[in-house]
């Protein structure tokens, strides 16, 4: 039995998974005042993990903490995935490997173990990320930008007039500041999708697979033209697959 942390920019998602695959129990917290009595919370009176393993994309004191609470509840620390050269039939094309979001490097993985390869991954939550991964695994680089809730605070942030009173509905056209704003940023983040997936087509072949996650998915993926193949939790299906290649080593006294 092994749990699977997946430090976000915006929450931790966690996973107990039963070998080789499976969740018992999983849930996810906000990072905000309070968390870490809430995942205090959360995981106590769970079976103790043989192993704990973690990829993350936030600051090293956020790790510290997260390392704490594994370490009283469960009399043992996590093992963190850093971004590597390789694992799991995955070959990052980063000339510094360890430059790739974990995030990013472990949904490719999770897509390649589904049997979606050729694809490009798409991950809609603070960032947009965009990557694309050949038949045989080799990663080939990406894109990275805001994504559409973030564009939007940018732009409220750095505009005077822009204030809208109303979250905006995304229409094809808006006769109103909130929903012209809100219209803008979700459309560009499916045009940079598409875009980059037709871009993308010639040299994988074809058409390749569109796969889309992140916590703004599925608001998302009406916007799309191209087919979709939806995912959840990529981030901690990929740390699953990893996990698995791990050896379980005894939990420290």
């Amino acid at each position: 039995m092994r749990l699977l942390l997946d430090l976000g920019n915006t929450r931790l998602k966690w996973a107990l998974m039963l070998q080789p695959d499976g969740w018992l129990a999983q849930g996810a917290l906000d990072w905000q005042e309070g968390f870490e009595p809430a995942l205090v919370s959360a995981l106590t009176g769970l079976p103790k993990p043989e192993m704990i393993v973690a990829a993350s994309v936030v600051d090293a004191a956020r790790e510290a903490q997260v390392a704490d609470v594994m370490s009283r509840l469960f009399a043992n620390n996590p093992i963190w995935l850093r971004t590597p050269t390789s694992a799991c039939g995955v070959r990052n094309a980063y000339a510094e490997p360890q430059r790739l979001g974990v995030d990013r490097f472990l949904a490719m993985v999770a897509a390649y173990a589904d049997g979606y390869a050729p694809c490009v991954v798409a991950g809609a939550g603070t960032a947009l990320t965009l990557d694309a991964l050949t038949a045989d695994g080799q990663h080939l680089g990406g894109l990275i930008a805001p994504g559409p809730q973030l564009m939007q605070r940018s732009l409220l942030d750095a505009t005077a007039r822009v204030r809208p009173e109303r979250p905006g509905a995304v229409l094809e056209l808006a006769d109103n500041t909130a929903d012209a704003v809100a219209s803008g940023c979700w459309q560009a983040a499916a045009a940079l999708i598409e875009r980059f997936a037709t871009r993308m087509a010639p040299t994988l072949g074809g058409l390749p697979t569109l796969i889309l996650g992140g916590g703004d998915a599925a608001e998302l993926q009406p916007l799309l033209t191209l087919p979709v193949q939806m995912t959840r939790d990529g981030v901690l299906r990929g740390l699953a697959v990893w996990a698995n290649t791990q050896t379980v080593t005894p939990s420290p006294i």
